[in-house]
């Protein structure tokens, strides 16, 4: 990353970095496209009654303020200014139900754009990052397929970028049903209390989230205690996910006839649907995993947690769930469900920690000599006979020394160096020189084609490199 008079948590890429963060996001829009995704980009800017629809998030809003409202911003609510998306769901949701008229539903669209968000800096997390989206929303309804087919479109996704040193991604899955019908079974009434400090569990660990379930959501010990018995159930399958729950829910007296855990069945039944058919398509990608919260208000059904093998303390890099009233209008609700990758730090994980880099910073595969200042249109007019026919082509920007113009040209690791032909001579001819092998021949700027594996610009994985 580059380095110099740097902001704390927006990051600069330097060319080589880019290249890598531009081979991740192609591979993923090549992913959602092949999946029928739909390609989006909304403003950077929203109404801050719009962003506070996400829960308690005022203290990550960017707000903006003109120089000559400085002094003057807090005297206006947060819900009444403008500010800086942090997150790509909630303007989705203004945007479907601003241009519904011209939207057919469901309606999937994959984008990838910036967020800002207020957080503290640390590695891999920034202020200003790239997410990768892909949502379906629905116009009244949504089918549960949905809630299987997005974790497992992420999953493909993410095995691509297994060529550039990403590990195995798992999908952890709950559903907010569930959750809510178990919780309400034992006595409890700040649900989404509960939620927010389950969600804690992976970051400040059990002892630290029963004491805030009895501090903060009034739990006793033993529905505290409860609590994390539900959030250490795991299971592969839907027949063992349902034994292991209800064997839980026995254990502390929940009534099975409730309507408790009525709607705890709803939940449970969604989650097996999605852990079976997951392994059915592509196993061992999707389990179940009841400490999975998302302590966000706005999810009513199933949510996802994404991590990778080996890499515990990345924490998820792709999450998301099932929305059923962030976008309405009038009666109409547009229920959603979707996930995203923080981008930024997967590329900054696979920069640091998986070894991606480059093979060459710049993307031509051939650089056009320049023998003296006189002759440039001559260079000029190779380059532009070959950029016509799709080759990726530079000119020497000095008419330097032959010696400089090659290690000009290896310095920004482009393989071939084109001469020009003596035009006094009838009898000369262009060549090309690839100074990767030194080979050097005859060359005509109509036909002549560089070898693929030389001129592309690639990934590699500690010299290993991806297609």
């Amino acid at each position: 990353m580059a380095k110099g008079a740097s902001i704390s948590g927006f990051p600069e890429w330097l060319p080589s970095e880019r290249v890598v963060e531009q081979r991740v996001i192609d591979t993923l829009r090549r992913v959602f496209e092949l999946n029928g995704f739909i390609g989006i980009e909304t403003r950077a800017v929203e109404q801050g009654s719009s962003l506070l629809k996400k829960g308690e998030t005022s203290k990550e809003i960017y707000l903006l303020s003109r120089l000559q409202e400085v002094g003057q911003e807090n005297d206006t609510p947060v819900e009444d200014r403008l500010g800086l998306h942090f997150d790509l769901t909630v303007p989705l949701s203004r945007y479907v139900v601003e241009h519904s008229g011209d939207l057919a539903f469901p309606f999937k669209r994959w984008q990838i754009q910036k967020v800002w968000r207020g957080e503290r800096p640390q590695e891999g997390r920034f202020r200003e990052f790239v997410q990768a989206d892909i949502d379906v929303i629905g116009n009244g309804e949504l089918p549960d397929h949905y809630e299987v087919e997005l974790p497992l479109v992420m999953v493909s996704a993410l095995e691509r970028l297994r060529e550039f040193g990403l590990p195995k991604a798992t999908v952890h899955a709950n559903n907010r049903k569930l959750s809510e019908g178990f919780y309400r079974g034992l006595g409890l009434t700040d649900i989404e209390g509960v939620l927010r400090e389950i969600d804690k569990l992976d970051k400040i660990g059990a002892d630290e989230v029963s004491k805030l379930l009895t501090a903060e959501c009034g739990a006793s010990e033993a529905q505290a205690a409860a609590c994390l018995e539900l959030a250490n159930l795991t299971a592969s399958d839907g027949r063992e996910l349902a034994e292991r729950f209800d064997a839980l829910c026995a254990a502390h007296g929940i009534d099975l006839g409730s309507e408790a855990y009525a709607l705890a069945r709803q939940g449970l039944d969604t989650l097996a649907m999605i852990v079976d058919e997951a392994a059915r398509i592509r196993p061992g990608s999707v389990i179940a995993d009841l400490k999975i919260a998302r302590g966000l208000d706005y999810y009513t059904g199933s949510v996802y947690e994404t991590f990778l093998d080996g890499a515990a303390d990345l924490g998820s890099i792709c999450s998301g769930g099932r929305y059923d009233n962030l976008a309405s209008q009038g009666n109409r609700k547009y229920p959603g469900v979707g996930l995203s990758i923080g981008l930024s730090r997967l590329v900054s994980y696979m920069l640091h920690r998986a070894g991606a880099k480059a093979s060459r910073v710049s993307p031509a595969a051939v650089l056009v000599a320049v023998w003296n200042e006189e002759d440039r249109a001559v260079s000029n007019e190779i380059a532009n006979q070959l950029r016509a026919r799709g080759i990726a082509t530079d000119v020497a920007p000095t008419a330097a020394k032959l010696g400089k113009q090659i290690k000009y040209a290896d310095k920004l690791g482009i393989p071939y160096v084109w001469f020009p032909a003596d035009r006094a001579d009838p009898n000369a001819v262009d060549e090309v020189k690839n100074i990767v092998s030194g080979a050097q021949e005859p060359a005509d700027a109509k036909s002549w084609e560089p070898d693929t594996l030389v001129a592309r610009q690639t990934v590699e994985i500690q010299g290993v490199e991806a297609a």
